[in-house]
């Protein structure tokens, strides 16, 4: 009833400027990641309405290139205009319990195969103390994208989640330095466009 979102939203994808170039001319396309560990599942990556986190992230990549598909030599951040279409919102009530049906499904199945559940697992090394290797909801993700599949049902288009990440913002603080949004795009026709992100022009309000 309430999965489609009414409104476009914005997200901004981390890359090298390079392929971020490309992009906006036409010449090149995005590239769905598909490690057993994303987030949200197999998709198109993008940080809601938040450029910095992803110029951060396009930054960590070009640090740590093992985890990249491609080296970053100038990291950017690439906009897009995203319509969720039929969304798995895990902001919202019912898209919390379909996840949640989507993992005992996964169980019945791997009990069945005499498989052990994934494990989400703290960062990449000893460097973080956030769940950033996530192959439990990844696979439980998967779970329900391959129910609907067999079952007939509407695929989803997007996955969308937020995440509490980092250290707390102050002392005894409920919110984390790194909190953000993620949006997963499955059918990338959801993208109607790309832009550059640009900077305020001073002596203006930004509306």
């Amino acid at each position: 009833m309430y999965s489609n979102l009414p409104n476009f939203v914005l997200g901004f994808h981390g890359c090298d400027k390079a392929v971020a170039e490309r992009i906006l001319l036409h010449e090149d396309k995005m590239r769905s990641s598909d490690n057993d560990y994303d987030w949200l599942g197999p998709g198109i990556y993008f940080w809601e309405n938040n450029p910095q986190r992803a110029i951060d992230y396009a930054q960590m990549l070009r640090d740590y290139p093992n985890r990249s598909r491609k080296p970053i030599i100038e990291p950017a951040s690439l906009g897009a205009i995203i319509d969720l279409g039929h969304c798995l919102n895990l902001l919202e009530q019912s898209s919390l319990d379909v996840l949640r049906r989507g993992y005992e499904i996964l169980k019945i199945k791997l009990n069945n195969l005499n498989t052990p559940m994934p494990e989400n697992k703290y960062g990449f090394g000893n460097e973080s103390k956030d769940l950033l290797r996530r192959y439990l909801d990844c696979a439980v993700i998967q779970a329900v994208h391959e129910y609907n599949k067999e079952t007939g049902q509407k695929p989803y288009d997007s996955v969308r989640g937020v995440f509490f990440e980092g250290r707390d913002l102050y002392p005894g603080a409920g919110f984390k330095e790194k909190n953000h949004i993620q949006i997963c795009v499955i059918n990338p026709n959801c993208i109607k466009g790309y832009f550059k992100p640009t900077e305020p022009i001073e002596g203006f309000d930004i509306p």
